[in-house]
């Protein structure tokens, strides 16, 4: 049964009364419990209220993972705002341009992005107040140590409902502008349920989150220890990746999400001799394609691990999984709709296509966002008319075939896809080639102009620590497994492909670069 009628900040308060003392986030070798995270969150919440936050206002935060950024999210929905993620890696004109688009009344920023945040409060002529969070070296805005340990008072209720809003998440905005995907407390209460239900999540499970909070995948670690009553261990980012994996050891950590070139530098340290990985109930990846050679081979070392294969977007957190016991026969798949949600294809006219025809996904139900904000022709575009009289339905824009019985296959955004000597190409199927040599770490495949091809295949190539990368094998290796058009005409061996903060290769920067 799905969580109808529930504010999102309610799950925290009821695991604060069910495991008081229990670890909620661990940063470092500092446990925060529910409990403490409860009342800290409703301290800040109140201390925003005093500064005039008032219901539906937006509030942002731009933080490394920390436990302020967890209290302060926790705070602003208990204050009736719209809590908005913010990269600490963005720019200050990203970051200008996100609090006017939003009209954000109130901002968290670490004290170390100062000059960052000044200047771009400074260009957008930023009316509200900043909450510094560190060491003060701003003159203006108040300071976190204020926000928390000020004098009481009375927390307002704020008089939400479920189809208030609840989240504002910007998408990445590779091709213009970053759009803001509102999300209401049903949206997240009913998408935290259904990922936590196939998850098969118990107030026993220990999760380890490298991923920034800033990014929905990440957050959500955090939502759903805080319905379940599970731990999360949070680590600030994955840089140091043999110290972190030390930690799923010492705090016996049963579930590692990931993305994969996470997954890709966690196998360099195979066979894991040194490590203990053994309590890893399970290892999820969503964002970007689980490469099938990846698959196998945390299947190989990690045999007591479930892992689950996952698809989702902003648009509406999380959309499809895998069936871990469908792995073997379908390890390329992802799977069916998520708990009460539902999943079809259509071509170009809207029409549903039939088992294995390419065309665009569409989703329905509680999981899909309310729109962008203050972008009205683009949540048209995207929101369209369902088979029900006045439901809205969710166009991904990203191609897929679904099998005879019902499974996913993706395969690629459709901006992605280009024409190769005038037949329509898909980058995955190139990259999921190369990711079959075992030196290969990671690969993102573009089309660049050609004057006789019209767009030409290119490969960018990692290869694995202490291997040599030979453009002769990858060509040698792509004539023998692949149609001869589909062989890239280019290859380009890197050192490292350029990411977003949350693991995702830009592959629109590839693509300009040429």
């Amino acid at each position: 049964m799905t969580q109808r009628g529930r504010l999102l900040f309610e799950y925290l308060r009821d695991s604060a009364a069910q495991f008081p003392g229990k670890p909620a986030v661990i940063v470092g070798d500092q446990a925060h419990s529910f409990r403490e995270i409860d009342e800290d969150s409703d301290r800040v919440a109140e201390a925003l209220q005093r500064l005039g936050v008032r219901r539906g206002d937006r509030v942002g935060a731009i933080l490394e993972n920390s436990i302020e950024l967890v209290v302060a999210m926790w705070a602003t929905l208990k204050a009736g705002a719209v809590f908005i993620p913010i990269s600490p890696q963005v720019k200050a004109e990203k970051l200008g341009f996100m609090l006017a688009d939003s009209g954000a009344t109130a901002l968290f920023a670490t004290a170390s992005l100062v000059r960052r945040v000044e200047e771009a409060v400074a260009s957008i002529s930023f009316p509200g107040v900043i909450v510094w969070v560190g060491d003060k070296v701003a003159t203006t805005g108040v300071q976190w140590i204020e926000v928390l340990t000020g004098l009481p008072h009375p927390l307002a209720d704020p008089q939400l409902i479920d189809q208030d809003l609840c989240l504002i998440i910007y998408t990445s905005g590779s091709t213009g502008s970053p759009k803001g995907v509102m999300m209401t407390h049903r949206n997240i209460c009913n998408n935290v349920w259904s990922i936590s239900t196939y998850l098969r999540n118990q107030p026993e499970d220990v999760v380890l989150c490298v991923l920034p909070l800033s990014f929905d995948y990440g957050l959500f670690q955090i939502l759903t220890g805080a319905r379940v009553g599970f731990t999360v261990v949070l680590e600030r980012s994955f840089a140091f990746p043999y110290d972190v994996l030390k930690r799923i050891g010492a705090y016996r950590v049963t579930g590692l999400p990931g993305v994969p070139t996470i997954f890709a530098k966690i196998l360099e340290f195979a066979p894991f001799d040194r490590l203990d990985l053994t309590s890893l109930r399970y290892l999820s990846n969503t964002a970007a394609a689980f490469p099938a050679a990846h698959i196998r081979a945390l299947r190989t070392l990690l045999p007591q691990a479930t892992i689950f294969s996952m698809y989702g977007l902003t648009e509406c957190t999380r959309v499809s999984y895998l069936d871990p016991s469908r792995l073997d026969a379908k390890i390329t798949s992802v799977g069916r709709a998520m708990p009460n949600s539902e999943t079809y294809i259509v071509d170009e006219h809207a029409r549903r296509c039939g088992p294995r025809e390419i065309g665009e996904l569409v989703v329905r139900g509680a999981s899909v966002m309310r729109g962008y904000w203050r972008r009205p022709e683009e949540t048209a575009r995207t929101l369209r008319d369902g088979d029900i009289a006045g439901e809205k339905v969710l166009f991904t824009g990203d191609l897929f075939w679904m099998d005879e019985e019902g499974d996913l296959y993706f395969v690629g955004r459709r901006d992605d896809v280009f024409k190769c000597r005038g037949e329509k190409v898909s980058p995955r199927e190139v990259e999921a080639c190369l990711y079959e040599l075992d030196w290969v770490a990671e690969v993102s495949v573009v089309g660049v102009p050609h004057p006789s091809d019209g767009m030409a295949i290119k490969a960018h190539v990692v290869a694995r620590a202490g291997r040599a990368a030979s453009e002769d094998q990858l060509r040698k290796h792509c004539m023998r497994r692949l149609e001869p058009l589909l062989v890239p005409r280019f290859f380009e061996v890197a050192e490292a492909l350029p990411k977003t903060d949350s693991g995702k290769i830009k592959t629109a920067e590839l693509r300009r670069k040429g």
